[in-house]
């Protein structure tokens, strides 16, 4: 394995980042920060606890879990998309770098991002609400797997996206939506049978159960089939991503 390539293309990626501190990191930070005053302190103060944990701790693992996704694929594929609309993407797939190499390399950055991103929410919510976290080992390796598993998705929109408004299309219409309605601000027991009925075909679902789960230790749908889905979500993207690019399709033409 080309170890120097893959070093090469994540820093190129990282140093983006550094470059563009204000609108990587400060920005989702800002944002995730409104959430806390508006839904943990002002709307919060105003509700009760779910179980034995107030509402303003209840929401920190969903709106961790928001920040994660939308940055994870928001940052590979621009990562990817932009290389394409500017034609360097030929140096790349014409230099002595594989697919492996690639992918390591690009989503690898976008994962590190992320979970920065991550670990600096994390930090800031303690100062809007007492937070203990249960299974820090746990949360860690779920920060990681989910920013991995949806960079590479992030990766495989940046491919397919034939156009920068393509490429906000399906954040907007369907990661946003899903994960506001994957029981980011609320437990499924509130929901009507029916609803929760629908709402487990929600994947954001099992993402934010089992992140919240490292928090307080209770989850609102099964361990087991949580770990299960986002197994076969990481594999279902590596395959998909691995074939993108040694087939080059929407790459090469």
């Amino acid at each position: 394995m080309n170890i120097e390539a893959i070093k090469a293309i994540y820093r190129f990626e990282m140093a983006r980042t550094f470059r563009t501190m204000v609108q990587s990191i400060l920005a989702p930070v800002l944002t995730t920060s409104l959430y806390f005053i508006v839904f943990g302190a002002a709307i919060g103060s105003r509700m009760t606890g779910i179980g034995e944990v107030s509402y303003g701790a209840f929401i920190v693992p969903g709106l961790i879990m928001l920040s994660v996704l939308t940055e994870s694929i928001g940052n590979a594929s621009f990562s990817i998309h932009m290389p394409k609309w500017s034609g360097t993407i030929f140096e790349l797939l014409s230099a002595p770098v594989s697919t492996t190499e690639i992918v390591l390399g690009y989503v690898g950055a976008a994962t590190t991002k992320s979970v920065m991103i991550g670990l600096v929410i994390l930090a800031t919510s303690t100062l809007f609400v007492p937070l203990q976290v249960l299974h820090p080992g746990w949360m860690l390796l779920m920060l990681v797997v989910t920013a991995f598993a949806f960079s590479l998705f992030g990766f495989m929109l940046g491919i397919w996206a034939t156009s920068w408004e393509k490429l906000t299309i399906v954040p907007s219409l369907v990661i946003t939506p899903l994960a506001f309605l994957g029981g980011s601000f609320y437990s499924l027991d509130v929901l009507p049978p029916l609803w929760r009925t629908v709402t487990l075909f929600n994947p954001v679902v099992y993402l934010v159960s089992t992140f919240r789960w490292c928090f307080h230790g209770k989850a609102d749908v099964n361990l087991i089939g949580s770990i299960a889905f986002i197994a076969a979500f990481v594999a279902l993207c590596l395959a998909v991503t691995t074939w993108m690019i040694r087939s080059g399709w929407r790459l090469r033409s």
